[in-house]
């Protein structure tokens, strides 16, 4: 599998309050990590931003966790030399007065218990006690000394909601976010986001210097589960969470709206989160899952892939799969596609070999079954489903494929083989419930009743495209997937893998439902989209933080299915392939984006991108 880094780990809003309240029955107190968070906010805003002498950061600081953290931020600054102004939001419905501060008097009625008085009042009478102007909103009229700061400001820092606010934002709140993103966008940075728009602004050099948002944990507004936006939410150009990043910051449209995203720590020891199994990829974890190439190698030691691909009517999702094969190393690469394609795939790419399908009217036939198995024996990796099509002789191929060819393994159909309307099932009869598993949270797991395998198992198997729509269609289709396999469904396609009705059903769970899938089918699922999701069977889940429009045009899942089976025949775990190959096919995508555009790109520009990511991961 791979390792995963502490820093990378995703979490829930329940999953980090548990982790900081069973820290601090460790001993690791809520002060004390309220301290180190404040801690490293700050550090990240000297970092980040380099301010002169008479440079200016506004902390907006609300209740509970997140304002202390901004209070603690202010003071750092302000020991550090910057010009800090603190502007003070509701505490728990009671607001500041100056002449209260560090007081543990006052009344706690109405106050949160996530943060202990004390220690809140605490970090804000140190403030008062540095002269740090504070002021408090609620006897700020009109907002006049809101936007005088904020005019003279050159960071913002949002510490008004954190992660355990869902609240719609209205009123007050809504007003200071409001003065907030105006002044934001009269002075905009370049490449700048907005919530609305993902489209760059242009700046003005005729403006005043640009007005930086760092966000404390979330901006305040964002749903750190779903990653769901209040319309007032302000778009961060830097946000600061900390321990672990949390699951609203890797769905859109929330993760949108972060800027650079810094995962700071705050002490929580490293063996309470060893459990949690969720993840985000980074340039370090993927670059160790590279294969090596020794200098005195020959091809057989990078692997042998083929491909069941393309049909009359799809010739270039035979060229992009193969290609790709090719350009992420695989020693040797096998096109097996319908004999009238050849000719045109074969002139555009000289490298494959190639075996020519039996086939009707330029689609294979169940036929061509004979023909793949004939040569599977001597293959590393294969690839189905790139361009087939979906007519009924392919489907017939795909079932006799699997079906001669596939590992004895689980159904994981509710229900599948086992009594139906009322019949009881005869002492040895197959999916009888002596071998059943109820722990599916799909139902009933039970065996099919099958013959033994009358060719050779398939290699490691990677199914997309239409082969993923023909395997929707055959009965109890997970119990003839190979035994390491990898999907790789886009929503729709999940959708009918699911026999749900819909793709926005899929887009609505993404995470789990790969989860869940991939525990049940036995096979890696990777859930395309923006920050594509990776489940493995054991409960891994992977995301790869990238979304670009580059990728967003046909042939790319093509690419993505090569990379992933070239890398498979390399000798790559299913999972640590998919990883690998969906951090190459985005980082290619980001390149593309950049030296072309995201609107020229086409698919056969990531092809010589393709090595020049995975240099940049050897570097």
């Amino acid at each position: 599998m791979i390792e995963i880094a502490d820093h990378t780990r995703i979490v829930s809003v329940a999953e980090m309050q548990l982790l900081e309240k069973e820290a601090d029955a460790g001993g690791r107190s809520y002060a004390a990590m309220m301290e180190q968070a404040g801690t490293a906010l700050a550090e990240a805003v000297q970092e980040n931003y380099i301010l002169s002498g008479d440079g200016t950061v506004l902390v907006l600081s609300g209740p509970g966790n997140n304002g202390g953290d901004g209070l603690v931020c202010a003071r750092h600054l302000n020991d550090a030399g910057y010009q800090v102004r603190v502007y003070l939001w509701k505490r728990g419905g009671t607001a500041f007065k100056e002449e209260q501060a560090g007081s543990k008097e006052r009344k706690r009625g109405s106050r949160k218990k996530a943060v202990p008085p004390e220690d809140y009042e605490g970090h804000l009478g140190k403030l008062v006690e540095r002269n740090v102007p504070v002021h408090n909103a609620e006897e700020d009229e009109d907002a006049v000394q809101l936007r005088a700061w904020l005019d003279a400001a050159d960071v913002v820092v949002d510490a008004l909601l954190g992660t355990g606010t869902n609240r719609p934002i209205e009123g007050e709140l809504a007003s200071i976010l409001q003065q907030v993103a105006e002044a934001r966008d009269s002075r905009p940075l370049p490449g700048r986001i907005s919530a609305e728009e993902a489209g760059p602004e242009a700046r003005d050099p005729e403006t005043q210097p640009p007005l930086a948002v760092v966000a404390v944990d979330v901006p305040s507004g964002l749903n750190a589960d779903s990653g769901a936006l209040d319309a007032a939410t302000v778009a961060a150009d830097m946000t600061v969470t900390f321990g672990c990043a949390k699951a609203g910051q890797f769905q859109f449209p929330g993760a949108g709206v972060l800027g650079e995203l810094v995962v700071a720590d705050i002490g929580i020891p490293t063996e309470l989160a060893s459990d949690l199994r969720t993840f985000f990829l980074t340039p370090e974890q993927v670059a160790a899952l590279l294969p090596t190439r020794s200098r005195n190698s020959h091809k057989g030691v990078f692997g042998k892939g083929m491909a069941v691909v393309g049909s009359v009517n799809y010739p270039g999702a035979a060229y992009l799969s193969c290609a790709a094969m090719c350009r992420v190393g695989a020693g040797l690469v096998t096109g097996a596609i319908p004999q009238p394609v050849w000719v045109p795939v074969s002139s555009a790419l000289a490298e494959p070999t190639w075996i020519l399908l039996s086939h009707d009217l330029g689609v294979v036939n169940e036929t061509a079954a004979a023909n793949v198995t004939a040569k599977l024996g001597e293959y590393d990796a294969l690839l189905i489903g790139c361009g087939l099509g979906q007519e009924s002789a392919t489907r017939a191929f795909m079932e006799r494929l699997l079906l001669r060819n596939h590992r004895r393994r689980p159904s994981a159909l509710p229900g599948a083989y086992g009594p139906s309307d009322g019949q009881a099932i005869e002492d040895g009869q197959q999916g009888s419930d002596a071998n059943a598993s109820t722990d599916s949270p799909f139902g009933t797991i039970r065996r099919r009743d099958q013959l033994p395998a009358e060719g050779p198992l398939l290699p490691p198997t990677v199914i997309d495209a239409d082969g993923l729509n023909l395997l929707a269609q055959l009965e109890d289709w997970p119990s003839l997937l190979p035994a390491d396999c990898v999907l790789t469904p886009h929503p729709v396609e999940m959708a009918r893998l699911c026999g749900l009705s819909s793709a926005q059903e899929v887009a609505d769970n993404r995470w789990e439902l790969a989860r869940e899938r991939a525990a049940a089918w036995q096979a890696v699922v990777l859930l395309k989209g923006p920050y594509t999701v990776i489940a493995a069977p054991e409960g891994e889940l992977a995301v790869l933080p990238v979304a670009t429009a580059a990728l967003a045009t046909a042939g790319t899942g093509d690419i993505l299915a090569g990379a992933i089976t070239g890398l498979l025949a390399q000798g790559l775990s299913p999972f640590q392939a998919a990883c690998l190959g969906a951090w190459l096919h985005g980082r290619a995508g980001e390149l593309c984006e950049q030296r072309i555009g995201s609107a020229g790109t086409i698919a056969s520009d990531l092809l010589t991108i393709l090595p020049a990511a995975m240099n940049e991961l050897r570097e």
